[in-house]
């Protein structure tokens, strides 16, 4: 079977559609590469936040506000999106939103932490949304049988995005350094390559990608919030009849909040623990993105051959490794090594929780149990680094007891993936599905 075999698509999806689709994960990955885990997050700490011993709780405080209001609010936009068949034009106006909020961190100086936490909570808000209206999307275009390995595509593609930016940023930083060019110049600067690139290769999404749903009944008679929160009570009183999501549900919102915390954090504790500086820091990140691109493409047929529980619980045990090494490490080495286990945990452990999801979600309400899965997420988004926040501030800036902490996020999600069963899981999507009389999805 070929990498990209057409036999992994559905009927009636050509290639070009599932690239423009994975050029999405292209586009948004410098995001979370430079904003949240490279670049800004030492930058907010150190010069909006004014080197205060605050700062990193003021941090993790301000990405658990953003993850809140997506909780509470993207649920309801899923619902929305599935009525009126929205998901494309709600994904084009949440990119545009990320786009420019992400360039808005381009003015923040030092002492400017009001401006700075702003910034975060809106570029980080619109930067979900739209990761959770792409993904609606892969059931749409992949085969049953083949949703890890096309989730996989897209997700390492996307790597090769966030090292794009990171590169580029890289290399400005370099020349900015040798030119006596300080951080609070040159950051900014980094900023607004991201957004750019964002921007920019968001535009093959748009160009390329169909959106196949088609507004329902219920959005003829009725539209709006009320509506979308009264479609969405359903939705949840329906998703607890499907126990497997549930279990899923618990399990993300577990190791999630471990993935979290290593996005958010780990350059901070890798200049706070080891004396990383920032070019270094930023030569991490971008092993830790080949490392997760290579996982995430490979671990993606891994997947589809193995069990999608089984595949997910293999990252999980490799993610308590990653932790405890970390923990231990003394100097770069060992540290780099964690840092690379750590890269093909992520890419794959990502990947294969929006494939199984896509798996669990009935062909009807894929944005709305894509909006339940963003829920979980976002609810680990606000655990993770906030208890991490949490035992620096209580144990005067102890980071190696809080990322030792982390691991218990992992082993828990492992015992939360023991009851799933994935076939029922499965039948229970096409049941729904075929019951609220939706064209079931081919493979």
């Amino acid at each position: 079977m070929a990498l990209f075999s057409q036999d992994s698509l559905n009927d009636g999806v050509r290639k070009r559609e599932v690239f423009g689709w994975a050029m999405y994960d292209f586009a948004n990955s410098g995001y979370t590469t430079v904003v949240l885990t490279a670049v800004f997050n030492t930058y907010f700490v150190g010069v909006a936040a004014n080197g205060a011993s605050w700062g990193t709780f003021a941090w993790t405080m301000v990405l658990a506000l953003s993850s809140l209001i997506v909780m509470v609010s993207m649920p309801a936009l899923g619902a929305y999106a599935d009525m009126h068949a929205a998901k494309k034009r709600l994904l084009m106006f949440t990119t545009a939103a990320c786009v420019i909020a992400t360039a808005a961190l381009a003015l923040v100086g030092r002492g400017d932490i009001w401006l700075a936490g702003v910034a975060i909570i809106l570029s980080n808000v619109f930067f979900a949304y739209g990761e959770s209206l792409t993904a609606a999307f892969l059931p749409e275009l992949a085969r049953r049988e083949a949703l890890g390995r096309v989730s996989g595509w897209g997700w390492s593609f996307g790597y090769f995005g966030g090292m794009l930016s990171l590169g580029l940023c890289l290399a400005y930083v370099l020349w900015a350094q040798s030119k006596g060019i300080p951080a609070t110049e040159f950051v900014p600067v980094t900023m607004l390559i991201t957004a750019t690139l964002y921007g920019l290769a968001s535009i093959a999404t748009f160009v390329l990608l169909k959106e196949r749903a088609v507004p329902q009944p219920a959005a003829v008679q009725t539209s709006g919030v009320s509506a979308s929160l009264q479609r969405l009570g359903q939705t949840w009183r329906q998703a607890r009849e499907h126990r497997d999501f549930c279990w899923l549900l618990a399990c993300a919102a577990f190791y999630q909040a471990g993935i979290s915390v290593v996005i958010a954090l780990a350059a901070v504790y890798a200049e706070q623990v080891l004396g990383f500086k920032q070019a270094e820091t930023m030569m991490l990140v971008f092993l830790v993105n080949i490392a997760s691109a290579v996982g995430a493409f490979a671990f993606g047929y891994f997947q589809d051959k193995i069990g999608h529980k089984r595949a997910l619980a293999f990252t999980l045990v490799g993610w308590v490794v990653m932790t405890v090494l970390a923990y231990l490490a003394t100097g770069p080495a060992l540290f780099w090594f964690a840092a690379v286990i750590a890269g093909l945990c992520m890419g794959s452990s990502q990947s294969a929780g929006r494939a199984m999801a896509g798996l669990f979600a009935p062909a009807q309400q894929l944005a709305e149990f894509f909006g339940l899965w963003t829920f979980a997420t976002r609810l680990a988004a606000i655990v993770g680094p906030l208890t991490y926040g949490l035992v620096t501030l209580l144990t005067s800036g102890n980071h190696r007891l809080a990322i030792l902490s982390t691991a218990m996020f992992f082993v828990v999600g492992l015992v939360l993936l023991v009851p799933m069963n994935v076939e029922r899981g499965a039948r229970a999507a096409q049941a729904r599905g075929a019951a609220s009389g939706a064209v079931p999805v081919p493979g």
